[in-house]
């Protein structure tokens, strides 16, 4: 528990940087959004650790490594979008269950599942914050935060090829042979 008699800032707080020049109504849209992107990548990113640590079969080993980078990438691109909401004048989310409560998207439950079902869940959480960050990236534009709007676009990137890789691994050809499989 910390020892600070007085609180600097609370999380929904607000104040505006003089130096960004962006007024205290867009910047409050603005951290709202990046606060939403960044419970939405911890969701994720904890997902994928997930099926990162759980993964099994004889395709282990390339699942197990491709789904280890896309957690990094979710991991690095929380960092920035925290950053962001920060260096707007916004206190970043930064508790589990606080992202988890915030997050638009839902976590799958906390059973083991196959890695078919797995993957396709992921796919699925890509999907929605596919949207969702399509939405901040438009938001950010029409408010005049190109650089907010720049790091969104980046990260959108990023995203869209994790989900276009989980549609190829979800694919039905495979090297691996139906006798290996049964």
């Amino acid at each position: 528990m910390s020892t600070q008699k007085s609180v600097r800032a609370t999380v929904d707080s607000v104040e505006a940087s003089e130096a960004l020049r962006l007024d205290q109504e867009k910047t409050e849209e603005l951290v709202a959004a990046l606060n939403s992107d960044l419970a939405a990548t911890y969701v994720l990113y904890f997902q994928l650790k997930k099926h990162h640590w759980n993964v099994e079969g004889a395709e282990f080993r390339d699942i197990h490594e491709y789904l280890g980078e896309a957690a990094e990438d979710a991991e690095e691109a929380a960092d920035e979008l925290a950053e962001r909401a920060q260096a707007l004048g916004g206190v970043p989310l930064s508790r589990g269950a606080q992202l988890e409560e915030r997050a638009p998207v839902e976590p799958e439950g906390d059973d083991v599942y196959d890695i078919r079902t797995s993957l396709r869940n992921d796919m699925e959480m890509y999907g929605e914050i596919i949207e969702q960050m399509r939405d901040h990236v438009e938001l950010a534009q029409g408010l005049g935060d190109h650089a907010t709007a720049e790091l969104l676009r980046q990260h959108l990137l990023t995203v869209e090829e994790h989900a276009h890789h989980l549609e190829h691994y979800l694919e039905d050809d495979t090297l691996v042979s139906e006798e290996t499989l049964n």
